[in-house]
């Protein structure tokens, strides 16, 4: 059986039996207390160290770094919020554990390490040296520069010049005809 199947199978099946456990020791409404406690306790942490990652990965893109280890703690802080929010012991040991900053980010970094940055040119952004198509006279290298002539970029053919977009904004346009079959 893989770990997957392991972890959501048994996981409800220890989280009841503690809970009746508990139940039968401490009584059945602080038992609830204690889950509804957990719950709300975590949500407002939750929300608070969510608000300080958004704002540190803002500050980040704002001083044109790649917010990298905010996007891995922002994925774990959206796991943590559904364990909190599970009743049980264990899940919410495992959501609380996740607020804890220096496990977060102990456990970022190894996500992060996992994801590989590719850088983003103007043309065929995202897909390193290449185009789309693996064609690499369209990947990000191939992009003309600001001082090149008009209808000199890997896109540029017969009936292609540059001027404003739709939108207003400079870029390529490409003339061609149409003829509409039904």
């Amino acid at each position: 059986m893989s770990r997957w199947f392991l972890l959501f199978f048994l996981t409800p099946i220890i989280e009841m039996y503690l809970l009746l456990k508990a139940g039968g020791y401490f009584g059945a409404l602080i038992t609830i207390g204690a889950v509804m406690f957990t719950a709300v306790v975590g949500v407002a942490l939750l929300r608070r160290q969510g608000l300080a990652t958004l704002t540190r990965g803002q500050q980040k893109l704002a001083a044109g770094q790649l917010p990298a280890s905010e996007m891995a703690e922002g994925l774990l802080l959206a796991v943590a919020g559904p364990l909190l929010l599970t009743p049980g012991f264990i899940t919410d040991a495992a959501g609380f554990a996740l607020l804890i900053p220096a496990v977060r980010s102990a456990f970022a970094a190894g996500v992060a390490s996992r994801f590989q940055v590719v850088g983003a040119g103007s043309m065929g952004a995202g897909f390193g040296s290449q185009g789309p198509f693996g064609d690499p006279n369209l990947g990000a290298d191939a992009s003309p520069g600001p001082g090149s002539p008009p209808n000199s970029g890997p896109y540029a053919g017969p009936g292609s010049r540059s001027g404003p977009t739709p939108n207003g904004s400079p870029g390529d346009i490409i003339d061609g005809e149409f003829e509409r079959r039904d």
